[in-house]
């Protein structure tokens, strides 16, 4: 399946992102079949998405159920799996497995923006904001735009969608709350719901709440606080009755591991107390999903890996049902729980839609990007090593295609994911955000994706070491990795690189403010001043100080933060930089690029500020993601030495 033409002719950067990825796989209630989206990497003029559908045995190819045009939320299956609900231009749709037009089910000025088809089958619960009223129209037919933060709050509401009618009716019992997630109990009986105070990330993600809302008379009863970003919420039936799971950040902290916390939901009383189900793991659980006919499931990174896991209702531990190379995600899973669709790879082919049991094996039922096993790439190796502290940490290395370590040493380029709360699995490295593992190697680089402490895949207690310690252990971990390649012959000391995003470019923002040791470093919508990040960043001040220390309004200073920005070091900087960033980032605003650059032009440091216009924290457009592509290789290419062993020559572009 592909819908990319001239692909024989095109270069590998066109290749990529000119390619179709698919998005949320999923399985049909009655397990046989699975519906997905195909997306394009790269925006042109307007998104282009496709609706496919696949059987889950694989004994018919996939087959296109929409011509595909905008962008499409998450499908959703009809209870009787015949026939799929989606999102499309803030309107709902349904299409028919069997084939024929797409119908247009709203036609609501406040958009929908989730939806969940509920067991009666003449009902879907939707996300909606509200229609503008009158004083609304005249604001905007007046131009009266000025904004007062805190009023007229744009909240999304649930509402119910009788699809005999096609009214729509507020479920009013949430007052001013702002839905995030919904799911009904197996049985056809009410609807748990997650909300925020309000619908911005800060301080909405502070301020998550459990509900239960009764269908037939709208009442809602209040769980409690569900911790920060809580998520997925998953009924199962215990011996002592109902309970609920969802995903959290491990409670009380801001910064570390999640987790999965459950409460029991009896008939009538006050709720119980939220109990955490995966305190002592040493993996870190990443989806939680909702099984009618049994525990929940859930996708877990387990080091460079991901694990799938069954609750057990009787004690109430997760245990391990099979494990698979890299990171897996986007889980569904059948109505019986006996087959699941997910989003896999490997370390040398790109994700796709794989469905089977849970045990395994899976088989992948879709084929998006077939024109990609025909590409070269680099070997990947999988990497462990302790810090000098004794951690075990891991990583990832990829070489040349057709080198090996013997072949080396190699111009190094080291690449630091973001989060910190993220981490590289071994599976196929080519991610736009940042400078792709895979484009680097196969132009002649060795490259080294880095996993220290504070990521995902090591339990709560290895991902909350970033508390507080940005810049610190984290550094530290990364370095005493380089110098574990130089001193095993595969990295040139003298031809060092280093890259990252968001926090893997505050990273390499701060390796060179630190050292003189790279002779390159590329900085993707990287942090360089904590305390102005706690001030405008959408993630707020709580969230941004867990990593950094402080905020900006504690005193006169110096603050912790301070001392963890790399612009407090600006002075110190000799290596030349490339600076990324989206014009209209609000995860990490545009000032923080404007600034470092500044700084770097005070001080004469080499370095180029590329700003990406209309674009936010990840680059999408078509054109910006072949410049990004383009320009980095440039940028190593020139003041690396060129790449492979003594200046070889470089791959395709």
């Amino acid at each position: 399946m592909s819908d990319i033409p001239g692909t024989a002719s095109a270069s590998l950067a066109e290749l990529i992102v000119d390619s179709v990825a698919p998005r949320f796989p999923v399985v049909s209630p009655d397990g046989g079949a699975v519906v997905y989206l195909a997306s394009t990497v790269g925006l042109r003029e307007r998104p282009f998405t496709t609706l496919w559908l696949s059987a889950v045995d694989g004994s018919v190819p996939p087959r296109r159920l929409t011509e595909g045009a905008g962008w499409y939320g998450r499908p959703q299956w009809a209870p009787d799996s015949g026939s799929v609900f989606f999102t499309s231009g803030g309107q709902l749709h349904r299409v028919s497995v069997d084939g024929g037009e797409v119908e247009a089910l709203t036609s609501w000025q406040g958009g929908i923006a989730g939806q969940l088809p509920l067991a009666d089958g003449r009902t879907v619960a939707v996300v909606a904001g509200d229609e503008p009223d009158a004083e609304a129209e005249r604001r905007e037919a007046e131009g009266d735009d000025a904004v007062v933060w805190g009023e007229r709050v744009a909240c999304a509401r649930l509402r119910l969608l009788d699809l005999a009618s096609g009214e729509l009716r507020l479920v009013d019992g949430l007052d001013e709350r702002h839905v995030v997630h919904m799911a009904q109990r197996p049985d056809g009986g009410p609807l748990a719901v997650v909300s925020w105070s309000g619908p911005d990330t800060d301080p909405g993600v502070f301020t998550a709440e459990l509900h239960v809302v009764d269908l037939a008379t709208g009442a809602v009863r209040d769980l409690g606080p569900a911790g920060l970003d809580a998520s997925s919420p998953a009924w199962w039936a215990a011996d002592d009755g109902w309970h609920l799971a969802y995903l959290t950040t491990t409670p009380p902290d801001t910064v570390g591991g999640r987790a999965v916390l459950d409460v029991a939901v009896p008939e009538a009383g006050p709720a119980a107390e939220h109990r955490n189900l995966t305190a002592d793991m040493a993996v870190c659980p990443t989806e939680l999903v909702q099984v009618a006919g049994g525990p929940p499931l859930a996708l877990f990174a387990d080091g460079l890996d991901t694990a799938l896991f069954r609750l057990d209702p009787h004690d109430r531990r997760f245990r391990r049902l099979s494990t698979r190379q890299g990171q897996v995600h986007a889980l569904s899973v059948s109505r019986s729980g006996g087959t699941i669709a997910v989003l896999a790879g490997t370390a040398h082919e790109p994700k796709d839609v794989h469905a089977g049991p849970p045990e395994g094996p899976l088989t992948r039922v879709g084929d998006t990007r077939p024109h990609l096993r025909e590409v070269a790439w680099g070997s990947q190796e999988r990497l462990s090593y302790k810090a000098s502290d004794g951690l075990a940490l891991d990583g990832l290395l990829l070489l040349p295609p057709g080198r090996s370590r013997e072949d080396g040493p190699f111009p190094l380029v080291t690449l630091v994911h973001g989060g910190p709360y993220g981490r590289y699995a071994d599976e196929f490295q080519f991610h736009i955000d940042l400078p792709p593992g895979q484009w680097l190697a196969t132009a002649g680089y060795a490259v080294f994706l880095a996993n220290p402490r504070g990521g995902e895949g090591h339990g709560h207690t290895f991902a909350a070491m970033a508390a507080g310690a940005a810049g610190g252990a984290e550094w530290t971990d990364i370095i005493e990795g380089i110098d574990l390649l130089i001193a095993e012959g595969v990295a040139d000391p003298d031809r060092l690189g280093i890259g990252g995003w968001s926090h893997g470019g505050y990273m390499a923002a701060w390796a060179v403010a630190q050292s003189d040791r790279f002779k390159a470093a590329v900085m993707g919508a990287g942090i360089s001043d904590w305390g102005m990040l706690a001030a405008t960043g959408e993630g707020g001040p709580a969230n941004e100080a867990g990593v950094s220390g402080s905020v900006g309004w504690e005193g006169p200073g110096p603050h912790p933060h301070d001392r963890v920005s790399p612009i407090s070091y600006a002075s110190r900087i000799r290596t030349p930089v490339l600076i990324l960033h989206g014009e209209e980032d609000t995860n990490v605003p545009i000032g923080q690029a404007v600034l470092f650059h500044r700084a770097l032009r005070h001080f004469g440091v080499e370095h180029e500020f590329v700003t990406y216009p209309r674009e936010g924290h990840m680059i999408a457009e078509r054109a910006h993601q072949l410049d990004l592509l383009r320009r980095t290789r440039a940028w190593f290419d020139r003041l690396l030495g060129g790449p492979g062993p003594a200046g070889g020559n470089g791959g395709p572009a």
